[in-house]
């Protein structure tokens, strides 16, 4: 079974410079998609009035995982330039230095949010998570097309 899971950890070992524009631009789309879609399973948990601490933690877990990937998905020649439809301005490009920072934040935001859930204490996952949405609007209202 191990072996079977060596081709993938070897994929997952190349840098994206490697992989072409379209290749980047679909693993981060993937990446987003798969964040977004954690956030909405941490918020609907804390919608049901029982939040199941695993859940929560697990979704947090994958949101925690997937930000530093994240951050690296972004070289040169990966935007509408590719020839891929992409929500990337620009700007992300040009603006670097605050790029980069906003990416940093999240990143450190999700830590913040994996560590919290796994307490289990609703109020402070629910906290973080605002915590952690807030990082990711704060480089959409910036760096992202579609609002």
């Amino acid at each position: 079974m191990l072996t079977a899971a060596l081709p993938a950890l070897a994929l997952a070992a190349v840098p994206a410079a490697a992989q072409s524009p379209q290749a980047i631009i679909a693993a981060r789309q993937a990446g987003f998609k798969k964040m977004g879609a954690a956030m909405k399973v941490l918020k609907a948990q804390l919608d049901s009035g029982a939040p199941a601490k695993d859940v929560m933690a697990n979704a947090a877990r994958t949101i925690a995982l997937t930000a530093p990937q994240q951050a690296k998905m972004f070289p040169a020649g990966t935007g509408a330039s590719a020839g891929v439809k992409t929500d990337a301005l620009p700007n992300i490009w040009t603006d670097r230095a605050n790029f980069d920072a906003l990416m940093v934040r999240l990143v450190g935001e999700t830590a913040k949010l994996q560590a919290v859930a796994g307490g289990g204490d609703a109020a402070a996952i629910a906290a973080q998570t605002k915590a952690t949405g807030a990082a990711c609007a704060a480089c959409h209202r910036q760096f992202r097309a579609d609002n």
